[in-house]
């Protein structure tokens, strides 16, 4: 069975939309890309050498495989051994849609259970990188084994968020973190499993008037 591993640059806020660049992706009015490299630290520069040793396939959103097809193919100078390793990787691609694929080593997947297949076959290990679309699909199908944040001491205010719409109510368990010299928050998680219930040794709830008077404005709208 292969591994998928996730790794993402956030805010502290959690945006994570066009960390790269100006023109990366300025869906909905984003006018921050490139914040990552206006707070670039060198702190990160171990675990992206660690994420991208050896050999893996790359597991992409149709947009961010969009962006990284205009770009990688053409780097050069320092960025050419990366275009180089994109060029060879498998790169999948979840999406609904049926546009061309041009990229080489490229490949369609239409649906979770197509990502779950391949997960359970055999090879390299899986990389997500962008794509913020695709976590909340992944992760209720349980089909992340280890999500790295590398968050930023930047408050975005807007824009793409790793864990939006639809992500699934879960418990992770930290596995490992640090703090780089510049206050980057670098931290792996696994899946935890589900939210335990409330427990018993919760506070008991207040049932004062003023506490039912507010639930009922509750129910209402009015609060």
């Amino acid at each position: 069975m292969r591994k998928i591993v996730a790794a993402a640059f956030v805010s502290l806020d959690g945006v994570m939309q066009a960390p790269g660049g100006p023109t990366e992706d300025p869906t909905g009015g984003f006018d921050e890309g490139g914040w990552m490299f206006k707070v670039w630290d060198d702190g990160i520069g171990d675990t992206l050498g660690s994420l991208f040793t050896g050999d893996y396939d790359l597991l992409l959103g149709r947009r961010t495989y969009d962006i990284f097809a205009a770009y990688w193919p053409y780097a050069e100078g320092d960025n050419k051994p990366m275009s180089e390793a994109f060029d060879r990787a498998n790169k999948y691609v979840l999406t609904r849609g049926n546009q061309p694929l041009e990229w080489q080593n490229s490949h369609r997947l239409g649906s979770i259970d197509e990502v779950r297949a391949l997960k359970q076959g055999e090879g390299n290990k899986i990389i997500i990188q962008g794509s913020s679309t695709i976590y909340p699909g992944l992760l209720a199908a349980s089909l992340i084994d280890e999500l790295t944040l590398m968050t930023f001491p930047v408050v975005l205010g807007h824009g793409k968020r790793l864990l939006g719409e639809g992500s699934p109510v879960e418990r992770l368990e930290m596995t490992g973190h640090k703090v780089t010299d510049k206050g980057t928050v670098i931290a792996t998680y696994k899946p935890g499993g589900d939210l335990p219930p409330y427990p018993p040794e919760g506070p008991i709830p207040i049932t004062s008037d003023r506490e039912l008077e507010r639930r009922a404005k509750i129910e209402e709208g009015s609060w």
